[in-house]
């Protein structure tokens, strides 16, 4: 699993502009199973995804197709962690 921390480079008006094509591709890697959850930081400097993939290679390579990178709008930051627990809920991620 992986978490992905973004923060933006540009001012909000820059952002604000890519905001449909970002959701165009969040909405892509949802529908792939890659993204599981994302949303804007508070106060709102980026945002975090939490994803789920076979390598960080394959993280790295969904990232150069956010418009926001595409633009130069914002950076990444990749922290791949092994879900130990987890709620119920989320049982199916949980690895031994």
């Amino acid at each position: 699993m992986f978490i992905i921390a973004l923060t933006y480079l540009k001012p909000a008006e820059e952002i604000d502009a890519l905001l449909a094509a970002h959701r165009e591709y969040l909405r892509e890697q949802y529908d792939n199973g890659m993204f599981l959850m994302s949303g804007r930081m508070v106060p709102r400097t980026g945002g975090v995804i939490i994803a789920t993939a076979d390598s960080r290679a394959d993280i790295e390579a969904v990232i150069e197709l956010d418009p926001f990178n595409e633009a130069g709008a914002a950076s990444y930051a990749i922290t791949e962690f092994v879900p130990t627990m987890t709620a119920d809920i989320l049982s199916a991620f949980k690895q031994a």
